[in-house]
């Protein structure tokens, strides 16, 4: 084959740009996966782990992973849902803590990231990541 992979490339870029913002913050001992769980769940506590999934977009397995690790870290806390028949989650006053000191190491990331692509190609990279989060929405 000799066409371009749009799915190699985006996944090549995909782990090269995680690696950053997983280095950048590692210091708080989580990774860029986790950040972005412990940063929906602040702005939506408490959530059931159905609808944290919908959110992330992660099926429910993978949800249940990611919230089991961070529980025994201490970020999060389980708790029963609104209806009693889902388990809800938390953050714990250290997920809280952990967020808050993480931030601005992804918004360095985040800086670093822009600074590599330049203005213009950081506003292209957002308009066209915007546009596949828009289609896959339906």
């Amino acid at each position: 084959m000799t066409t371009f992979c749009y799915n190699t490339a985006l996944r090549s870029a995909a782990r090269q740009i995680t690696a950053s913002y997983d280095t950048a913050l590692g210091p708080m001992g989580i990774g860029s996966a986790q950040f972005t769980l412990l940063k929906t769940l602040a702005a939506h506590e408490p959530l059931a782990l159905t609808e944290l999934g919908a959110k992330l977009r992660l099926d429910r397995s993978t949800i249940g992973r990611n919230v089991r690790v961070l529980e025994k870290s201490g970020l999060l806390k389980l708790g029963e849902g609104a209806d009693g028949r889902e388990t809800a989650v938390a953050l714990t006053t250290q997920g809280h803590k952990v967020l808050a000191a993480a931030a601005p190491l992804w918004e360095q990331a985040q800086q670093d990231l822009e600074r590599r692509l330049g203005k213009t190609g950081a506003a292209s990279l957002r308009a066209l990541l915007q546009t596949l989060e828009r289609d896959a929405a339906g």
